[in-house]
């Protein structure tokens, strides 16, 4: 509900508050009182285009702050910018120079935002301000609402979003299908490529090593030669040498123990000497494969150079590469299994879908009757006694329906039609319909409906357009009766609505010191008899007027006791 609305510098108004209560609520004054300047402060605090006209002359800025009060539930689910305990305040200002600024629970947020949790908080009904109800896709709302039907909606609407999200997963999967086929042959090309060349690990260092000697086999056999004569064969060598070191040193063991060690270490020396010689013998066996060898060498570090060139500097790296393209291509062919997984998946929701969906169509059928007879009573007390109203439902065939197609409202779509007055066809109720038209219906689907929304705050302004008498007391009963399940704030021109609210709101225009002035009063008992009496006889109150009206209020008072205690 609506707490309290305090507007600064808007048009006529200097600095007005005003705090509501629960229940039903009427707002009264003279003709450009400024009541129109009030409802346009609640739709820009609602997030509507503002415009610097609307700041009052003389001043830089406009400010409008409003305070809502929710239930705590209604304060989480509704949206997450909506305070947990359920209080929503926001703040507009509007300056000269177009920069305003909007806050919702004291966040800076942009105008469009307030637009988005206003639904969740006020619907007004007044000139141009029909717009839900102009909007074909509610008037489905409103019949499921009215059915019961709005759990199986939802059902609907679930199964629909998951449709289009597996339809979208299936196109995005289809449109890279070549794609992948292509990146499938260029990571098999190089899966072969590399494996054929049967790399390992050092390769690459080895080669380049055994190139290196080859390139120089001729220095390299005359060290090996040079290295072989030392060590065996020049007189003088090495091994001859500690042969004879190590008799000399057996000889004199024999004198001295201490010299048996050094036996031990010559004979190891000797057998190092010994495994030299034989490992440059082998290394000298190598190089007689001579040039076959070496060009053997070249075409390998070829191969492995065009590699190095493609897939890294290093030959592990070459072999990671190869892993990842592995990964990537069981990764892809898994992409085909996921496809087949959703094309099964698909028409299995499919089914679902057209299942829950024929049935909410048929249920939709049967049930649009009831609301065309409950419409048309209801408005009809409501003083459009000779008005046709009527439910015109178009359902989609159920075999044109495919994945990407599925609508979250189900197969149905429906518009309210209309006949304002006999002789006329029923035509579409958004092209047809006067303000004072729709807020009638409005009322009616209200009072009908079966919202879920309790405590939202409907204000309605020019109901009362073009009736009076009876038909004027039916709405104001509809809209008490309506105020008992949301707050209900009306302006009213008409005494026998406004008698009819246990909170009365007068706005007064008054010029001070050259200036016009928009104040308001929350009245009590007798200025209520006062201003009720002017409703009914206009600035010439008489005696009878004002008994006129004190009967009113006692007797709309003692009704609404009655209610309160049969309820």
């Amino acid at each position: 509900m609506l707490g309290s609305l305090h507007i600064k510098n808007l048009a006529t108004i200097e600095d007005l508050e005003i705090h509501f209560q629960e229940g039903f609520s009427i707002l009264t004054g003279e003709t450009g009182a400024g009541k129109s300047i009030i409802i346009d402060g609640i739709k820009l605090v609602l997030g509507d285009k503002a415009s610097p006209d609307l700041i009052r002359t003389g001043r830089a800025e406009a400010t409008i702050e409003a305070v809502f009060r929710l239930p705590p539930p209604k304060g989480v689910a509704a949206d997450p910018s909506l305070s947990e305990e359920g209080e929503v305040f926001i703040q507009r200002h509007i300056t000269q120079d177009g920069t305003g600024k909007a806050y919702l629970n004291g966040v800076l947020v942009p105008a469009k935002k307030l637009k988005e949790v206003s639904p969740f908080l006020v619907d007004i009904y007044g000139q141009n301000d029909h717009i839900f109800l102009l909007q074909i896709e509610n008037h489905l709302r409103y019949l499921d609402d009215f059915l019961g039907l709005g759990g199986l909606r939802e059902e609907v609407a679930r199964v629909a979003q998951d449709l289009r999200r597996l339809s979208r997963q299936q196109g995005e999967l289809e449109a890279r299908k070549r794609e992948r086929e292509q990146r499938l042959d260029f990571l098999g090309f190089q899966i072969k490529e590399i494996e054929a060349a049967g790399l390992h690990p050092g390769e690459w260092e080895e080669l380049l090593a055994e190139r290196n000697i080859l390139k120089n086999s001729e220095k390299v056999a005359l060290l090996v030669e040079a290295g072989l004569g030392c060590a065996y064969s020049d007189e003088g060598s090495v091994s001859a040498g500690l042969s004879k070191l190590q008799e000399v040193v057996r000889e004199l063991a024999r004198f001295d123990q201490g010299f048996e060690a050094y036996d031990d270490s010559l004979g190891q020396s000797a057998i190092a000497v010994r495994e030299l010689a034989d490992a440059l013998i082998r290394f000298k066996d190598r190089q007689s494969l001579g040039p076959e060898r070496l060009e053997e060498l070249e075409a390998r570090l070829s191969t492995i150079e065009k590699l190095r060139r493609k897939y890294g500097e290093t030959i592990e790296d070459i072999l990671r590469h190869c892993a990842k393209a592995k990964q990537e291509s069981d990764d892809l062919a898994r992409s085909e299994e996921t496809l087949a997984g959703l094309e099964a998946e698909i028409s299995q929701s499919l089914r679902g879908y057209k299942a829950k969906a024929e049935r909410l169509s048929r249920l939709r059928h049967d049930g649009s009757p009831r609301l065309q007879d409950q419409v048309e009573k209801e408005i009809a007390l409501l003083g459009m006694r000779k008005a046709r109203f009527q439910v015109k439902l178009e359902t989609a065939p159920l075999d044109a329906l495919a994945p990407e197609t599925a609508r979250e409202l189900g197969l149905d779509e429906v518009e309210f039609l209309i006949s304002p007055n006999p002789g006329e066809d029923l035509r579409p109720l958004r092209k047809v319909a006067s303000g004072g038209e729709l807020s009638r219906i409005m009322l009616a689907l209200k009072t009908i409906g079966k919202e879920k929304d309790l405590l939202k705050t409907l204000i309605f302004d020019e109901i009362d357009s073009g009736i009076g008498g009876k038909t004027a007391e039916c709405i104001a009963s509809k809209l008490r009766d309506l105020a008992r399940r949301h707050q209900v704030i009306c302006i009213t021109h008409l005494p026998q609505i406004a008698s009819f609210a246990p909170h009365h709101y007068r706005i007064e225009k008054t010029v001070a010191r050259e200036r016009t002035f928009t104040t308001v009063q929350k009245l009590g008992f007798e200025e209520r008899v006062s201003e009720i009496s002017r409703l009914l006889s206009g600035s010439r109150m008489t005696a009878t007027s004002l008994q006129n009206a004190r009967e009113m209020l006692h007797l709309n008072l003692e009704q609404e006791k009655t209610k309160r205690r049969n309820a």
